[in-house]
Protein backbone atom coordinates (compact mmCIF):
# COMPACT_ATOMS: atom_id res chain seq x y z
CA UNK A 1 0.00 0.00 0.00
CA UNK A 2 1.43 3.41 -1.07
CA UNK A 3 2.05 5.85 2.06
CA UNK A 4 1.12 9.16 2.04
CA UNK A 5 4.99 10.31 1.70
CA UNK A 6 5.06 8.09 -1.40
CA UNK A 7 2.03 9.91 -2.58
CA UNK A 8 3.36 13.58 -2.52
CA UNK A 9 7.25 12.73 -3.79
CA UNK A 10 5.31 11.34 -6.94
CA UNK A 11 3.23 14.62 -7.47
CA UNK A 12 5.97 16.66 -6.67
CA UNK A 13 7.86 14.81 -9.57
CA UNK A 14 4.67 14.90 -12.16
CA UNK A 15 4.36 18.84 -11.63
CA UNK A 16 8.36 19.10 -12.32
CA UNK A 17 8.04 17.19 -15.42
CA UNK A 18 5.32 19.12 -16.55
CA UNK A 19 6.38 22.73 -16.20
CA UNK A 20 10.00 21.16 -17.54
CA UNK A 21 7.58 20.44 -20.83
CA UNK A 22 5.96 24.02 -20.41
CA UNK A 23 9.30 25.70 -20.38
CA UNK A 24 10.92 23.77 -23.70
CA UNK A 25 7.84 24.26 -25.13
CA UNK A 26 8.18 28.20 -24.21
CA UNK A 27 11.91 27.73 -25.49
CA UNK A 28 10.78 26.06 -29.11
CA UNK A 29 7.84 28.74 -29.22
CA UNK A 30 10.76 31.56 -28.43
CA UNK A 31 13.08 29.72 -31.46
CA UNK A 32 10.62 29.69 -33.86
CA UNK A 33 9.44 33.26 -33.60
CA UNK A 34 12.93 34.72 -33.64
CA UNK A 35 13.63 32.03 -37.08
CA UNK A 36 10.42 33.90 -38.49
CA UNK A 37 11.09 37.18 -38.04
CA UNK A 38 15.21 36.69 -38.87
CA UNK A 39 13.19 34.77 -42.21
CA UNK A 40 11.35 37.88 -42.84
CA UNK A 41 13.62 40.21 -42.31
CA UNK A 42 15.62 38.27 -44.77
CA UNK A 43 12.67 38.22 -47.60
CA UNK A 44 12.26 42.40 -46.88
CA UNK A 45 16.18 42.57 -47.52
CA UNK A 46 15.78 40.69 -50.90
CA UNK A 47 12.33 42.28 -51.71
CA UNK A 48 14.10 45.27 -51.34
CA UNK A 49 17.33 44.85 -53.26
CA UNK A 50 15.03 44.00 -55.95
CA UNK A 51 13.26 47.01 -55.90
CA UNK A 52 16.69 48.89 -55.74
CA UNK A 53 18.52 46.59 -58.72
CA UNK A 54 15.10 47.64 -60.54
CA UNK A 55 15.61 51.05 -59.72
CA UNK A 56 18.87 51.42 -60.71
CA UNK A 57 18.24 49.88 -63.85
CA UNK A 58 15.48 52.11 -64.62
CA UNK A 59 18.02 54.89 -63.47
CA UNK A 60 20.85 53.10 -65.65
CA UNK A 61 18.30 53.35 -68.52
CA UNK A 62 17.08 56.80 -67.93
CA UNK A 63 20.60 58.10 -67.95
CA UNK A 64 21.08 55.45 -71.50
CA UNK A 65 18.44 57.11 -72.83
CA UNK A 66 19.50 60.67 -71.68
CA UNK A 67 22.82 60.05 -73.47
CA UNK A 68 21.13 58.69 -76.40
CA UNK A 69 18.81 61.40 -76.49
CA UNK A 70 21.15 64.07 -75.79
CA UNK A 71 20.48 66.10 -78.70
CA UNK A 72 23.67 65.92 -80.23
CA UNK A 73 25.02 63.60 -83.23
CA UNK A 74 28.82 62.76 -83.80
CA UNK A 75 30.09 63.35 -87.38
CA UNK A 76 32.92 62.09 -88.83
CA UNK A 77 34.44 64.27 -91.52
CA UNK A 78 37.20 62.29 -93.58
CA UNK A 79 40.06 64.62 -94.92
CA UNK A 80 40.94 64.21 -98.69
CA UNK A 81 43.94 63.09 -99.76
CA UNK A 82 46.78 64.74 -101.42
CA UNK A 83 45.54 62.82 -105.20
CA UNK A 84 42.12 64.18 -103.88
CA UNK A 85 42.57 67.69 -103.67
CA UNK A 86 42.28 69.00 -107.05
CA UNK A 87 42.56 72.82 -107.88
CA UNK A 88 38.98 72.94 -107.63
CA UNK A 89 38.64 72.30 -103.88
CA UNK A 90 38.29 75.00 -101.63
CA UNK A 91 39.97 73.86 -97.92
CA UNK A 92 38.13 75.70 -95.37
CA UNK A 93 38.94 73.06 -92.32
CA UNK A 94 36.08 71.17 -91.41
CA UNK A 95 33.49 71.06 -88.94
CA UNK A 96 32.80 70.23 -85.37
CA UNK A 97 32.85 66.22 -84.36
CA UNK A 98 29.48 66.46 -82.24
CA UNK A 99 26.45 68.41 -83.66
CA UNK A 100 23.12 69.54 -82.85
CA UNK A 101 20.38 66.94 -84.02
CA UNK A 102 17.35 68.73 -82.73
CA UNK A 103 15.51 71.11 -84.25
CA UNK A 104 15.00 72.95 -87.78
CA UNK A 105 16.88 75.13 -90.21
CA UNK A 106 15.98 77.32 -92.76
CA UNK A 107 18.28 77.17 -95.65
CA UNK A 108 18.45 80.31 -97.56
CA UNK A 109 20.02 80.83 -101.28
CA UNK A 110 20.35 84.14 -102.34
CA UNK A 111 20.45 84.28 -106.00
CA UNK A 112 20.35 86.94 -108.80
CA UNK A 113 16.91 85.92 -109.62
CA UNK A 114 15.57 85.62 -106.56
CA UNK A 115 15.93 84.15 -102.91
CA UNK A 116 15.48 79.90 -102.50
CA UNK A 117 14.36 78.90 -99.29
CA UNK A 118 13.75 75.10 -97.86
CA UNK A 119 13.46 73.71 -94.23
CA UNK A 120 15.70 71.18 -93.21
CA UNK A 121 15.31 68.90 -90.31
CA UNK A 122 18.40 68.03 -88.25
CA UNK A 123 17.20 65.30 -86.77
CA UNK A 124 16.88 63.56 -89.93
CA UNK A 125 20.11 65.45 -91.52
CA UNK A 126 22.37 66.16 -88.27
CA UNK A 127 26.13 66.04 -90.06
CA UNK A 128 24.70 67.19 -93.37
CA UNK A 129 23.14 70.46 -91.91
CA UNK A 130 26.41 70.61 -89.98
CA UNK A 131 27.92 70.75 -92.58
CA UNK A 132 25.85 73.63 -94.43
CA UNK A 133 26.10 75.71 -91.36
CA UNK A 134 29.72 75.52 -91.18
CA UNK A 135 30.41 76.00 -94.54
CA UNK A 136 28.04 78.80 -94.94
CA UNK A 137 29.54 80.83 -92.03
CA UNK A 138 33.01 80.19 -94.02
CA UNK A 139 31.14 82.15 -97.54
CA UNK A 140 31.98 78.67 -98.71
CA UNK A 141 29.29 79.06 -101.84
CA UNK A 142 29.40 83.04 -102.39
CA UNK A 143 29.77 84.50 -105.77
CA UNK A 144 29.17 80.41 -107.09
CA UNK A 145 27.32 79.59 -110.38
CA UNK A 146 25.08 76.63 -110.32
CA UNK A 147 26.56 74.63 -113.11
CA UNK A 148 24.81 71.78 -114.30
CA UNK A 149 20.97 71.40 -115.32
CA UNK A 150 19.27 68.15 -116.75
CA UNK A 151 16.28 68.24 -118.59
CA UNK A 152 15.85 64.93 -119.70
CA UNK A 153 15.75 61.17 -117.66
CA UNK A 154 16.21 63.30 -114.01
CA UNK A 155 15.00 66.98 -113.48
CA UNK A 156 17.70 68.62 -111.38
CA UNK A 157 19.77 71.89 -110.93
CA UNK A 158 22.48 71.24 -109.41
CA UNK A 159 25.01 73.46 -107.26
CA UNK A 160 27.47 74.00 -104.96
CA UNK A 161 30.91 73.83 -106.61
CA UNK A 162 33.46 76.29 -105.57
CA UNK A 163 35.09 76.89 -108.26
CA UNK A 164 32.29 77.43 -110.10
CA UNK A 165 33.05 81.36 -110.46
CA UNK A 166 33.11 83.76 -113.55
CA UNK A 167 33.32 82.77 -116.62
CA UNK A 168 35.59 79.92 -116.27
CA UNK A 169 33.00 78.16 -114.54
CA UNK A 170 32.30 76.79 -117.48
CA UNK A 171 35.62 74.44 -117.44
CA UNK A 172 35.48 73.31 -114.10
CA UNK A 173 32.76 70.80 -114.76
CA UNK A 174 31.66 70.44 -111.37
CA UNK A 175 34.74 68.87 -110.17
CA UNK A 176 34.96 71.77 -106.67
CA UNK A 177 34.24 70.82 -103.15
CA UNK A 178 35.49 71.21 -99.54
CA UNK A 179 38.54 69.46 -97.90
CA UNK A 180 36.34 66.77 -96.73
CA UNK A 181 33.53 64.15 -97.27
CA UNK A 182 31.50 62.38 -95.50
CA UNK A 183 28.87 59.84 -95.05
CA UNK A 184 25.17 59.99 -96.70
CA UNK A 185 21.99 59.89 -94.60
CA UNK A 186 18.68 60.33 -94.60
CA UNK A 187 18.65 58.13 -97.83
CA UNK A 188 14.57 57.57 -98.80
CA UNK A 189 14.98 53.94 -99.51
CA UNK A 190 11.34 53.27 -99.10
CA UNK A 191 9.91 56.23 -101.20
CA UNK A 192 8.09 56.47 -104.54
CA UNK A 193 9.93 58.29 -106.23
CA UNK A 194 12.73 58.75 -104.16
CA UNK A 195 13.25 62.01 -105.19
CA UNK A 196 10.06 63.86 -106.32
CA UNK A 197 9.59 67.77 -107.05
CA UNK A 198 10.83 70.10 -104.47
CA UNK A 199 13.53 67.76 -102.67
CA UNK A 200 16.96 69.41 -102.13
CA UNK A 201 19.45 66.63 -101.83
CA UNK A 202 23.04 66.13 -102.15
CA UNK A 203 25.39 65.22 -104.90
CA UNK A 204 27.93 62.54 -104.63
CA UNK A 205 30.06 60.33 -106.95
CA UNK A 206 29.24 56.25 -107.28
CA UNK A 207 31.36 55.79 -104.11
CA UNK A 208 29.80 55.60 -100.46
CA UNK A 209 30.60 58.36 -98.30
CA UNK A 210 31.35 60.81 -100.55
CA UNK A 211 29.46 63.82 -99.71
CA UNK A 212 30.65 66.89 -99.80
CA UNK A 213 28.96 70.74 -101.01
CA UNK A 214 27.43 69.69 -104.18
CA UNK A 215 23.96 70.00 -104.13
CA UNK A 216 20.96 69.26 -106.43
CA UNK A 217 17.42 70.57 -106.44
CA UNK A 218 15.00 68.66 -108.27
CA UNK A 219 11.85 70.26 -110.42
CA UNK A 220 10.13 67.20 -111.94
CA UNK A 221 10.08 63.51 -110.28
CA UNK A 222 13.19 61.62 -110.62
CA UNK A 223 13.73 58.15 -110.09
CA UNK A 224 17.25 58.28 -109.02
CA UNK A 225 18.87 55.82 -107.22
CA UNK A 226 17.71 56.27 -103.57
CA UNK A 227 21.41 56.77 -102.48
CA UNK A 228 21.60 60.70 -102.07
CA UNK A 229 21.02 62.32 -99.00
CA UNK A 230 17.74 64.34 -98.57
CA UNK A 231 18.79 67.31 -97.32
CA UNK A 232 15.49 69.18 -96.93
CA UNK A 233 12.25 70.23 -98.61
CA UNK A 234 12.37 73.69 -100.89
CA UNK A 235 9.73 76.11 -99.40
CA UNK A 236 9.72 79.10 -101.37
CA UNK A 237 11.75 79.55 -104.71
CA UNK A 238 10.69 76.74 -106.75
CA UNK A 239 9.56 79.13 -109.33
CA UNK A 240 13.06 80.45 -110.01
CA UNK A 241 14.09 76.82 -110.51
CA UNK A 242 11.14 76.10 -112.89
CA UNK A 243 12.54 79.11 -114.95
CA UNK A 244 15.78 78.28 -115.49
CA UNK A 245 14.87 74.70 -116.36
CA UNK A 246 12.27 75.92 -118.91
CA UNK A 247 15.63 77.96 -120.35
CA UNK A 248 17.02 74.33 -121.04
CA UNK A 249 20.84 74.15 -120.83
CA UNK A 250 24.08 74.05 -123.59
CA UNK A 251 23.92 69.76 -123.45
CA UNK A 252 27.61 70.09 -122.17
CA UNK A 253 27.55 66.82 -120.25
CA UNK A 254 25.52 65.19 -122.86
CA UNK A 255 27.56 62.83 -123.48
CA UNK A 256 29.25 62.02 -119.77
CA UNK A 257 26.52 62.43 -117.09
CA UNK A 258 23.51 64.63 -118.95
CA UNK A 259 22.54 67.67 -118.93
CA UNK A 260 24.65 70.98 -119.64
CA UNK A 261 25.88 74.29 -117.83
CA UNK A 262 22.04 76.09 -117.18
CA UNK A 263 21.67 78.93 -120.06
CA UNK A 264 19.42 81.12 -117.95
CA UNK A 265 22.77 81.99 -115.70
CA UNK A 266 22.04 81.08 -111.39
CA UNK A 267 24.84 82.87 -109.59
CA UNK A 268 24.82 82.53 -105.42
CA UNK A 269 25.34 85.84 -104.40
CA UNK A 270 24.74 84.27 -100.87
CA UNK A 271 23.70 81.09 -99.03
CA UNK A 272 22.94 80.94 -94.83
CA UNK A 273 21.36 78.75 -92.63
CA UNK A 274 19.44 79.44 -89.72
CA UNK A 275 17.19 78.21 -86.79
CA UNK A 276 13.81 78.48 -87.80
Amino acid sequence: MTSTRERQRAAAKARLEKEMRERAEQARRRRRTRNLVAGGAALVLVVAGGVWALVAMNDSGKKKNVAADSGTAECTWTKLTADEKTPQVKDVGEPPVTVPKTGTDILTIDTGLGAIKAKVDRAATPCTAASFEYLASKDFWDNTKCHRLVTEGIQVLQCGDPSATGEGYRDTDGQGGPGYRYAEENLPTDKRPPYPAGVIAMAKTQAPSSTGSQFFIVYGDSQLDPSYTVLGTITEGMDIVNEVAEAGDDGAFAEQAGGGHPKKEVLIKDLTMAQA
